[in-house]
């Protein structure tokens, strides 16, 4: 099939570090007798098993799913592949809620801050570490440096460069609207349409008492959006706010 496909030789061959030996060893012996000129692949990349919670992935243990069954629970692909990314490929991957939680909570900040920057190009840390052996922990966390430095335009081309951010992977419809303090978005799991005029209205008034530096009104004001399952961020353009799927209108008429 390789030889079919892609010629005696080929760059990369890729597989479970379980069908190291004697699968693939197998591979290069039937390859080398069928093609003697051919050198068969040229790096090989075996990847670790992947666990879950911290335990190993089984049937048996009941903790078997698929990526089908985590984007039918809503999971956005976007935030599976950021999982993914953020564990060598040569290291046990473990799959945890906590991780998708963070990593969709970065994608949400991210997605916003750059909803209206150009990107510029990569970032010089994402291209070193991904050309040392694929190292996307080391990518991602040329990332995070970035952000927190506010370069927004480096964070999207270098975002884009894994696969992130882009129209393909765009999960969330954030809506967005200039208002006095910055732009406000707008994004969850609940009918945002039905309730967008209310919770704007409720994070101008957060983002009011901040720039007023009345930060004990805007403790109590974000302490509210909590109980309300709405989730209040300043970001360099303004802020963010977003519906999880408890949010309660209802409970964010309890300001006094």
């Amino acid at each position: 099939m390789a030889h079919e496909l892609l010629g005696e030789s080929f760059d990369i061959h890729g597989g479970g570090l379980d069908l190291q030996f004697p699968h693939h060893e197998n591979e290069i012996a039937q390859s080398a007798c069928a093609h003697p000129h051919g050198d068969f692949a040229h790096y090989w990349l075996h990847n670790e098993m992947l666990q879950v919670e911290g335990k190993k992935m089984s049937k048996s243990l009941g903790n078997f799913f698929t990526v089908r069954d985590l984007l039918n629970q809503r999971i956005p692909g976007e935030v599976i592949r950021f999982v993914f990314l953020m564990t060598h490929y040569r290291s046990p991957m473990d799959w945890t809620a906590e991780k998708a939680r963070q990593a969709e909570a970065t994608l949400r900040k991210w997605r916003a801050a750059t909803a209206s920057v150009a990107a510029s190009a990569p970032l010089p840390g994402v291209v070193e570490a991904l050309a040392d052996d694929l190292n996307t922990a080391g990518a991602l966390a040329a990332l995070h440096a970035a952000a927190g430095e506010g370069d927004w335009a480096g964070v999207k081309a270098s975002a884009g460069l894994l696969g992130l951010l882009g129209l393909e992977t765009a999960n969330w419809n954030w809506k967005k609207v200039e208002a006095t303090y910055g732009t406000v978005f707008v994004a969850g799991e609940g009918d945002q349409d039905k309730y967008f005029a209310r919770v704007k209205a409720f994070a101008e008034l957060w983002q009011e008492r901040r720039a007023a530096k009345d930060y004990a009104a805007a403790d109590q004001i974000k302490a509210v959006a909590v109980r309300a399952g709405l989730e209040l961020k300043a970001i360099p353009q303004g802020v963010m706010a977003e519906m999880h799927a408890s949010f309660d209108p209802a409970k964010l008429e309890a300001l006094p």
